[in-house]
């Protein structure tokens, strides 16, 4: 059965499932739809969590980036991972305690203000969309290929799917939708990898076959090292860039991540706080299985492409070059008229432009693994991307539905209503994330990245202060989210979407202290960490019932039962 008829089967069924599942689950009140009726249990919710955690941007473009960059890309393995660990320990318990359904819902009643309210809405609208821009690329690459459809299609696609069962179920629908889809997208990273670990190293363990040897006794990482150096590329386990890049990168991956609406959200699904905390365990685990094995997958698609297409005539590529050719994601120009595929670091000659976001989907492709593996890979490549892409617009269309329309605009409006205008705003997200997906404004990882920037900037240091700061007051947590985010928006949009000025922005010499755009999320983490403590200590002190909160917040209650304000 050809790879085309294989994947509509896989993905076929799998579709199915997630719109039965949301069918089955669907959301009778806005508690369901906002929080799944908080009574998810501990195992299912680290499972759900892991999914939306483990986007498009981990299952297709993490490793694809790290095979590309080498030793550069770990700064999203370290980012990520850690990031996790941080929201699981320091945030998840306190913010399930405060009881909220939402990041916004959070900061507008521990700063008692409207204003804080909104500023918050739109730093998670802001997030999000930037976040979900790069789950319909990561949907769009997949159905473009494997469903030999172009991309814009492929993402509109996808929008419909995800608009069904987000719209319909809500965290209610998602969260069990996510249960399988995690079984699913794990299934199809695993198996790949195990095929390919074998084939190269003899060994089953894709983790361990990263630093083993091949049939002739060379190191895998040596015989890689060697064959970047050949073609010009820098060494694969050495980086390239600056130490304080490196630094400020993880650390935005990592504020950003304790920093995500979508994700924070999911430890409001259990009954207790003690069950945040365990949910929070089994998703760290459940992450660490794919984590720890997209650097074997890096390793093993980069040195199968090189020894694939380097020096290699055009002619005699397998059908996989052309079925990417196609997609427009893999294109070759004979500069020299030769007929063959000088694929080297030196740009005047290179005839090989390779999209980074292709290469763990073509990577059992290149190494000529059995046609039901490639089809699986689509299968999960989908599951990941559309798992967070529902998350996602869930936190937008709470964030306009309880945050901004119930809370502040019409309050007197009944739960029937505020659920039909979550999903009317659902349908709206969906349509501008569509737009996004259709003009990405880079790689899936690059996009996500920004994402997580843009909320280390805005959320981290106001949830952290609004749990450990009894002294933080309104002012200062509103002057302190609009500073962070207006600068590292500014960042953004100067030296990575080029909307402001005319340098050229591909020049890290143009970059303020020497920090790319994914990592200027730190500095704006610090600016609003800053401006929050100094206006907050000139202005007036939180009232008493918010001090008591704080205070309330912070001891781990008997009954693990949430506080109600």
């Amino acid at each position: 059965m050809s790879v085309q008829l294989l994947t509509y089967l896989l993905v076929g069924i799998t579709f199915a499932l997630y719109i039965g599942i949301a069918i089955w689950s669907r959301a009778g009140s806005t508690k369901d739809f906002y929080v799944a009726g908080g009574g998810v249990s501990p195992l299912a919710n680290g499972m759900a969590t892991a999914a939306d955690w483990m986007s498009a941007a981990s299952f297709i473009s993490m490793a694809g980036i790290i095979s590309f960059a080498g030793y550069d890309g770990s700064v999203f393995l370290m980012g990520w991972t850690g990031g996790y660990v941080l929201l699981a320990l320091l945030l998840a318990p306190y913010l399930r305690k405060f009881g909220k359904f939402t990041v916004p819902d959070f900061i507008g009643d521990r700063y008692y203000s409207k204003t804080a309210r909104l500023v918050a809405v739109v730093c998670a609208l802001f997030v999000s969309f930037t976040y979900v821009a790069g789950q319909m690329r990561g949907v769009g690459v997949v159905f473009s290929r494997f469903l030999e459809v172009d991309v814009n299609t492929g993402v509109y696609i996808g929008m419909a799917i995800v608009l069904f069962y987000a719209v319909l179920g809500g965290m209610k629908g998602i969260t069990y939708t996510q249960v399988a889809q995690y079984c699913i997208l794990i299934f199809a990273f695993m198996v790949p990898a195990i095929f390919i670990s074998i084939q190269m190293t003899g060994n089953p363990i894709p983790q361990l076959g990263l630093g083993g040897q091949l049939a002739d006794g060379t190191y895998l990482l040596d015989k890689l090292d060697g064959l970047q150096a050949e073609l010009g590329f820098h060494e694969y386990t050495s980086g390239s860039k600056s130490k304080i890049d490196v630094f400020f990168i993880t650390a935005a991956l990592m504020m950003g991540t304790a920093g995500l609406p979508h994700v924070i959200v999911r430890f409001f699904t259990v009954p207790k706080v003690k069950d945040a905390r365990k949910s929070g365990l089994y998703a760290l685990l459940f992450i660490g299985i794919l984590y720890t094995t997209a650097p074997a997958i890096a390793v093993f698609a980069r040195t199968n492409l090189i020894q694939t297409v380097s020096n290699q005539p055009y002619g005699s590529m397998p059908e996989w070059f052309s079925k990417w050719e196609a997609t427009g994601l893999l294109t070759f120009t004979d500069k020299n008229n030769d007929g063959t595929i000088q694929y080297v670091a030196d740009t005047t000659i290179n005839e090989l432009e390779i999209d980074r976001d292709i290469m763990v989907l073509a990577n059992p492709e290149i190494a000529d693994l059995p046609n039901w593996v490639i089809a699986l890979l689509a299968a999960g490549g989908l599951a990941a991307a559309l798992s967070t892409a529902a998350g996602l617009l869930l936190v937008i269309s709470s964030s306009v539905s309880h945050d901004l329309l119930k809370k502040m605009v019409m309050p007197d409006i009944d739960e029937k209503q505020e659920l039909w205008a979550a999903r009317g705003a659902a349908l709206v997200a969906v349509c501008v994330a569509g737009y996004f997906g259709i003009h990405p404004p880079g790689y899936v990882a690059s996009v996500v990245a920004l994402a997580f920037g843009l909320a280390a900037a805005s959320f981290f240091p106001a949830i952290v202060l609004g749990i450990f700061s009894k002294r933080m007051n309104k002012e200062g947590a509103i002057a302190g989210m609009v500073v962070g985010l207006a600068i590292t928006l500014y960042y953004i949009a100067r030296f990575r979407l080029h909307w402001i000025g005319t340098i050229n922005t591909s020049e890290e010499k143009d970059w303020w202290f020497g920090i790319s755009p994914e990592g200027f999320g730190s500095i704006g983490m610090i600016l609003n960490f800053v401006t929050a403590i100094i206006v907050s200590r000139f202005t007036k002190a939180p009232p008493k019932e918010i001090v008591d909160i704080v205070e309330d917040i912070r001891i781990p209650s008997g009954a693990g039962e949430a506080v109600s304000h």
